[in-house]
């Protein structure tokens, strides 16, 4: 009988799920089940700059505005503010000044927390060493008001905060470089800074509900700032209750436990191993879109229109430092969607004989979609045009640019080492922004043809005709003879950099150019291009708000970075550029703004002084369960459109992980087979050694 139980009991543990890192408690709840990869180093909306922190700070944060999370190209949209505030321009002093007056919704509370009670303010030291989690005392709540805004812009200049912006927020927010002075100057080390007591000439408060902001001059991209964390409120009651003895040796503070207004509050902070967000009570409620782009309804993203977000309760969120674990995961389904690694890709895709991206046949018999998208992105091969060879205005070295813009086949690039995940650029501008052009009206004429409905490259012969009549007929200097070499600068990263250098001397191989790579470390990199002493070299850019003006101004003379130390780190200057730069950034996007870019761009392909390059591509995997999916590269605050389906989820986990009992019971059979005999034989012996001397006899 012993014998027969153990397999009873293997047999009846079939309709459990063995493996479940989560607790049964969970089962069947609307739990968002997600990863991160590094400990956040920010929480605080002040000093958060990164993309993996805002995935935590735009759940709990709310800005006045945000972005519409349907809607391309990206459009600025109220998040708590009564509409989208438009400057007005007045003369203040003899100086130009854009004045955005902000105006909140009222009844906004914020999520329930231990600062907004009075006693918990002034608490004994004692008591603060007991805690394990700010959320084990009492906790309160109030309303949201214009003064929760302005204490955070104040926060900007606090002394004792590294604030990424400030340098750029001084330059706009009148006072803004005199009061971080100020502040500096009335700090006392262990003393918290009450900013309420210190004025701002920049920010004004209307009344509980309003307050205005003052720039210098006009900078229209400001919209844009106030849909980030940057922007958000603080109440001062949060900083106050923070400050308190023995709270920084328990990382109790605002860049661990962020307070705010949104549709979510982070209750556990376990950077090691876990953070999740659980849905605030206090939430306002907010209705989801009712309208998107053209195939959104069709593909179900409409389908909630109208109903109170935020749709899920809690999100998971689980430090994976490694790839295959998280993937082996996802594919069991405990994480609801994953990224795409190099190592996984050739699983996961399989590529089209027209070169297209789409899902392999195990993951759609999974349920598995992919959805993609064209990150704000550039990534380009810059030319300084402060070199004597590739550089300048000269009929030669432009040329000399245009075949290599043809010449280097950077479809063939982001085949071989980005799995096609990205997308050749036609000009400076990212897809989805403003500007941009689709379709045939946006390729580059120089480098491509559009033929059966896509862009083409050039053939080489094209290239080696401009090569010519820059004076380097078959790679060599019609003047001197010499073999034409031309250098890349790049940073050393290791063994696999091999591959990418014979890639690239195979390019300039095409047109008989000789090709010396000059690698360094990165900050050799960084020195040489503050300097102006590079060659060629390969860079990328991000932007920070979705307007042509934040990539535009990458070749802005006034930007050079060996005579500004701007952004502009091909020392690109084109007086006719410059000028039409000086128009559109400060014009709205009407059809005359729209003709000035492209104008721009025109210049920008005539003159190459980036000989192409690529805006990146984002692939994302998702199960069938999670909906309302469409990759924002804009919006942060993504979680509260997110929908789950917790019952298809536990089946479907169900399923794929099983358990795979027959090796057990092998196991079992055989050590039986093992064991029985040998007990046989000790039971016979036991036997014969108790039978009574001379018994036999």
């Amino acid at each position: 009988m012993r014998a027969l139980l153990i397999p009873a009991v293997l047999l009846c543990g079939c309709a459990e799920i063995w493996n479940d890192p989560y607790p049964a408690t969970d089962r069947g709840q609307k739990i968002l089940y997600s990863v991160f990869a590094e400990r956040p180093k920010h929480l605080d909306p002040a000093q958060s700059y990164a993309t993996d922190e805002s995935q935590f700070t735009m759940q709990v944060y709310e800005p006045v505005l945000q972005y519409h999370y349907l809607k391309r190209p990206y459009q600025l949209i109220p998040n708590t503010a009564l509409s989208v505030p438009e400057p007005r321009i007045e003369q203040r002093g003899g100086e130009t000044v854009s004045i955005y007056e902000i105006r909140i919704r009222p009844g906004i509370r914020f999520q329930p927390h231990p600062a907004f009670v009075p006693a918990n303010l002034e608490l004994d030291r004692r008591r603060v060493d007991a805690l394990e989690s700010p959320y084990q005392l009492p906790l309160g709540t109030r309303e949201l008001t214009a003064d929760d805004y302005i204490y955070q812009i104040k926060r900007l200049a606090h002394p004792q905060l590294h604030v990424p912006i400030f340098g750029l927020m001084s330059e706009y927010i009148v006072g803004l470089k005199a009061y971080a002075a100020a502040l500096k100057a009335a700090a006392r080390p262990g003393e918290w800074l009450d900013l309420r007591a210190h004025d701002l000439p920049g920010v004004e408060r209307v009344d509980a509900h309003a307050y205005r902001v003052i720039l210098r001059g006009r900078y229209p991209q400001f919209q844009y700032w106030l849909a980030m964390h940057f922007f958000s409120p603080v109440p001062w009651e949060a900083e106050r209750f923070f400050h308190q003895p023995g709270m920084a040796e328990k990382n109790f503070s605002l860049d661990w436990w962020p307070v705010g207004t949104g549709p979510y509050m982070l209750v556990e902070n376990n950077p090691n191993a876990r953070m999740t967000l659980v849905r605030n009570p206090n939430f306002r409620g907010e209705p989801y879109p009712a309208e998107g782009e053209a195939g959104d309804a069709a593909a179900g993203l409409l389908a909630d229109a109208g109903k109170p977000m935020p749709f899920i309760d809690k999100a998971v969120y689980t430090r994976e430092k490694e790839a295959i674990p998280l993937w082996n995961k996802f594919l069991q389904g405990y994480y609801d969607s994953s990224g795409i690694s190099s190592d996984n890709f050739d699983q996961a895709v399989r590529i089209s004989l027209e070169g297209e991206p789409g899902l392999s046949p195990e993951m759609e018999a999974n349920g598995i979609r992919m959805e993609t998208s064209v990150e704000p992105t550039v990534f380009y091969l810059g030319a300084n045009w402060l070199d004597p060879v590739v550089g300048g205005s000269s009929e030669r070295a432009r040329k000399l640019r245009q075949a290599l813009a043809i010449a280097i086949d950077w479809e063939e690039y982001l085949q071989v080492f980005a799995n096609g995940r990205g997308v050749p650029s036609h000009g400076p501008i990212a897809p989805g922004l403003f500007g941009y052009r689709e379709g045939e009206r946006g390729i580059n004429p120089l480098t491509h043809e559009w033929k059966d409905g896509k862009a083409v490259r050039r053939p080489l012969a094209a290239a080696k005709k401009l090569l010519a009549e820059a004076g380097y007929p078959d790679g060599r200097d019609a003047r001197s003879g010499q073999p034409l070499v031309l250098h890349l600068d790049t940073t050393t990263r290791g063994p696999g950099d091999k591959a990418l250098m014979d890639w690239w001397r195979k390019q300039f191989a095409r047109l008989s150019i000789q090709f010396e790579p000059r690698q360094t470390d990165w900050n050799r990199f960084q020195e040489k291009l503050r300097k102006g002493n590079t060659q060629l070299f390969m860079v990328g850019w991000r932007a920070d708000y979705p307007d042509p003006e934040n990539f535009l101004f990458l070749l802005n003379g006034a930007q050079a970075r060996a005579k500004t130390q701007g952004e502009n780190a091909s020392n690109y200057s084109n007086p006719e550029y410059d000028a039409l730069f000086a128009r559109v950034r400060h014009m709205a996007n009407t059809p005359e703004r729209q003709q000035l870019i492209d104008r721009m761009v025109e210049i920008f392909r005539r003159d190459a002084p980036w000989i192409g390059g690529f805006h990146r591509k984002t692939f994302g995997l998702y199960h069938g369960w999670l909906g309302n999916v469409k990759p924002n590269e804009m919006a942060d605050n993504r979680l509260k459109y997110l929908k789950v389906d917790p019952d298809r989820r536990e089946a479907l986990r169900r399923e794929w992980n099983r358990p795979v009992l027959w090796p057990v019971l092998l196991g079992f059979l055989l050590l039986a087979a093992a064991v029985v005999p040998a007990w046989l034989a000790y039971r016979r012996r036991e036997r014969m050694a108790a039978r009574p001397a001379g018994a036999g006899s």
